[in-house]
């Protein structure tokens, strides 16, 4: 009865130890192996890269997109539309479908690249004292949202007062 004892080290090294039993082993070989994609099942598991995101394989590519910070439902439809491209789910595209998908998705303003101009933009609105950018800067609602009761997202957690006294009924 031969039993291996495998011990991961690092995610692409595994340590393999070879014996009767886990604990006495008679062969004191030891071996590296090295795997490019991990098998679950039997299956090749392999995530599609497109725009520096790691879409999901078991999704539509309509919906894999969408992963992808900057592109939403109208923009991942427009890329189908424009390539032509059924949406089928992502882990049966081909190499070739992925390349004309990552250069379709490259002529967006995605990832960091959105990030970066949306805080040039919000961060100029403060250094105009502006309006807009006031109420960035005191952490307040700036497209004209009521305060006395909600917008607990921007200010934060309730404080109570000390001393304030509740109106009786």
């Amino acid at each position: 009865m031969a039993q291996s004892l495998a011990t991961p080290v690092a995610p692409s090294l595994s340590l393999i130890s070879s014996g009767l039993s886990p604990f006495k082993s008679t062969s004191n070989s030891v071996s590296f192996s090295t795997f490019s994609s991990p098998k679950v099942g039997g299956l090749n598991i392999r995530c599609a890269r497109v725009g520096g995101v790691e879409i999901p394989n078991n999704k539509r590519v309509q919906y894999s997109l969408q992963y992808i910070h900057g592109i939403g439902r109208t923009r991942a439809l427009e890329i189908l539309n424009d390539l032509k491209m059924e949406n089928k789910i992502t882990k049966d595209l081909t190499e070739d479908e992925l390349i004309v998908l990552r250069d379709e998705v490259s002529k967006y303003m995605i990832e960091g690249d959105l990030r970066r101009f949306n805080a040039l933009a919000i961060r100029r609105l403060k250094e105009i004292q502006c309006y807009r950018g006031i109420r960035h800067i005191q952490g307040l609602p700036c497209r004209g949202q009521r305060t006395k009761n909600n917008c607990r997202t921007l200010k934060g957690k309730k404080v109570a007062i000390a001393g304030k006294k509740k109106a009786p009924r």
